[in-house]
């Protein structure tokens, strides 16, 4: 059967105290909704629309063209479904009710939840056994397992309050099916809105094969607030070191290591403790990073050696064999197979040749504070430490940098510069100097 997603985003995250929208708050290095929208296409639902409060441009922008609608004014859970009514008027299959701030629901879930229906059931809620039920509603079950009703907390009895089966919010339910039974929910309740878990009590009341499929509570955790955030992130830095380690990556302290989701890593890469990998970063096989080192929207060939206490910004991409150590920083910076970048050293707005080295304390000098310009180094060029290049500026093959030089015109391959003032050696001086100002009037 077909499946059309519908994630409810319609939640104002008051408790995040936040200017920004609750469901483009980020775990993992991406927003809590792309993980919901991902989740639903590996899931293979061919429809999603998200449903959204009054003024949602930021989410909108973000969403860049996906199905959207709006619930105005905010209702209840079973009223922001009832708002993708119209854009689900001709779907007949599978509707899943995800929510955005459920991050880490995974498709095989989804999809497990899915097949319930596909195997006849009309109504499928996922639930969970929670450790601490309190906030929760109680799903409450027949002797034959099925599920009779879901009883929200503030409706609840005090012994429906003992039950720890609890819903986990995301459910299946055949179309159109859906919305007769959300048609007939009240606001009879004490917050006074339309629950969605109510269609429960009403496809009992019908009749109809009402179900339910388990998880295990982590998965289905959910984010109200900043200590939520955390939580969530910690469980998913868990799964993302996990998988790392399985697909051949060393890391000497797991938990100290942060990661965003997409990273890719090849085989036999070592990763020393405090180690932050962000978005948009690829790592070859057999690279070493060093403790304390902080690598974004890089690429990183094979057998690097990067670090400790480095930090490689987007657009940095280095070929097989390169070392960039202590204290160096990249940014939009592509450095040649072999070159070393080791000590103290800025590299942005540039392009290094093979087996090229650059000293301590080298700095591009890539902005005039209007626009940005490119060194260019060229095949086993030497520059000498404390060396100031002036963007734009191009260092050819095989030129030597004589340490301490500030370069602001091109230097020919295979040549040496330098701007060096003459030595002036005055004998005696610190002595005459040292016996002055110990003499001066304090």
């Amino acid at each position: 059967m077909e499946i059309a997603a519908i994630i409810l985003a319609a939640g104002k995250g008051t408790r995040l105290n936040s200017s920004l929208p609750k469901p483009l708050h980020q775990v993992g290095g991406r927003p809590m909704l792309a993980w919901s929208l991902d989740a639903a296409k590996a899931a293979l639902a061919t429809q999603i629309i998200t449903v959204l409060p009054k003024g949602s441009d930021t989410i909108i922008k973000w969403l860049d063209g996906h199905d959207t609608c709006i619930q105005d004014p905010p209702m209840g859970t079973g009223h922001a479904v009832l708002s993708a009514r119209g854009a689900l008027a001709d779907f007949s299959g599978i509707a899943l009710i995800m929510f955005a701030d459920t991050p880490l629901v995974t498709a095989q879930t989804l999809a497990r939840l899915a097949a319930a229906i596909t195997d006849g059931a009309d109504v499928a809620v996922l639930a969970f056994e929670a450790s601490d039920p309190a906030g929760y509603g109680r799903l409450i079950t027949t002797d034959n397992h099925r599920l009779d009703r879901i009883v929200e907390h503030n409706d609840a009895t005090d012994a429906e309050r003992n039950v720890r089966l609890v819903n986990g919010g995301v459910t299946a339910v055949r179309c159109p099916l859906l919305f007769d039974l959300l048609e007939k929910v009240s606001p009879d309740n004490a917050k006074g809105e339309i629950y969605l878990t109510d269609i429960v009590h009403h496809a009992n009341a019908q009749g109809l094969d009402v179900t339910f499929r388990t998880t295990d509570e982590a998965e289905i955790a959910g984010v109200n607030s900043r200590q939520d955030l955390a939580h969530i992130e910690g469980i998913l830095q868990k799964r993302l070191r996990a998988a790392a380690m399985e697909q051949g990556v060393t890391l000497h302290a797991p938990e100290t290591v942060f990661l965003s989701a997409d990273v890719s890593f090849g085989r036999d890469v070592i990763i020393e403790p405090h180690v932050v990998i962000g978005a948009g970063s690829v790592i070859g096989e057999g690279t070493i990073i060093k403790s304390f080192s902080h690598i974004e929207g890089a690429t990183l060939g094979a057998c690097c050696i990067i670090g400790p206490y480095a930090r490689l910004r987007p657009g940095t991409n280095a070929d097989e064999g390169v070392k960039i150590g202590n204290f160096v920083e990249t940014k939009k910076a592509t450095i040649g197979a072999g070159s070393k970048v080791n000590h103290l050293t800025y590299i942005g707005d540039t392009t290094i040749g093979a087996h090229a080295n650059i000293g301590a304390g080298t700095i591009t000098c890539n902005y005039d504070g209007f626009g940005k310009f490119k060194t260019l180094i060229g095949d086993g060029a030497s520059i000498g430490s404390n060396t100031a290049l002036v963007a734009p500026v191009s260092i050819g093959a095989g030129a030597i940098i004589g340490a301490g030089s500030t370069i602001t015109a091109d230097v020919p391959s295979n040549a040496i510069a330098t701007t060096r003032s003459a030595l002036d050696v005055r004998h005696d001086a610190a002595t005459r100097y040292r016996h002055i100002r110990s003499h001066e009037p304090q």
